[in-house]
């Protein structure tokens, strides 16, 4: 009588734990997707710093021969500089910018990209994007570094 008493007080709670288990799981899958997709845009970001700054070397190369050999200064070639950068740019498949200083010592490079998201395309996030910085100063010295 008492067993009878409580199954009908307690109601059905029969398919409750596939339904829990249901949310569970799409909870589950969500916060993997974020933590992937978050370490692969991560990745893609260092990536794109990386080329920035090899790209910012590449140009900060380009220095002013006519005044560097003479010996009055040593400053960057702005349009060699922002060749050689672009030229980096162009070989390791990236797009950007490329900045020089007005006084001709410091170059900066600004790489753009996109991560195509692989978890989140499913909420509707196809991409994110990517954004890496680079900057060369020139220096010059014996036995340290100097300015200009």
């Amino acid at each position: 009588m008492i067993v009878r008493w409580l199954r009908q007080t307690r109601g059905d709670d029969r398919g409750g734990v596939t339904v829990f288990a249901a949310v569970c799981v799409i909870a589950l899958i969500g916060i993997i997707g974020i933590a992937i997709d978050g370490g692969s845009k991560m990745r893609a970001t260092e990536r794109a710093d990386y080329i920035a700054g090899e790209a910012a070397r590449a140009g900060g190369q380009a220095i002013d021969p006519a005044d560097a050999i003479s010996g009055t200064a040593i400053d960057i070639d702005p349009q060699a500089a922002a060749a050689a950068a672009q030229a980096y740019l162009n070989s390791a498949g990236a797009t950007g910018a490329v900045s020089v200083s007005d006084d001709g010592k410091t170059l900066s490079v600004t790489v753009t990209s996109s991560y195509d998201t692989r978890f989140l395309s499913v909420a509707g996030i196809d991409s994110l994007s990517v954004t890496g910085h680079g900057k060369a100063t020139l220096l010059h010295g014996v036995t340290a570094p100097e300015g200009n």
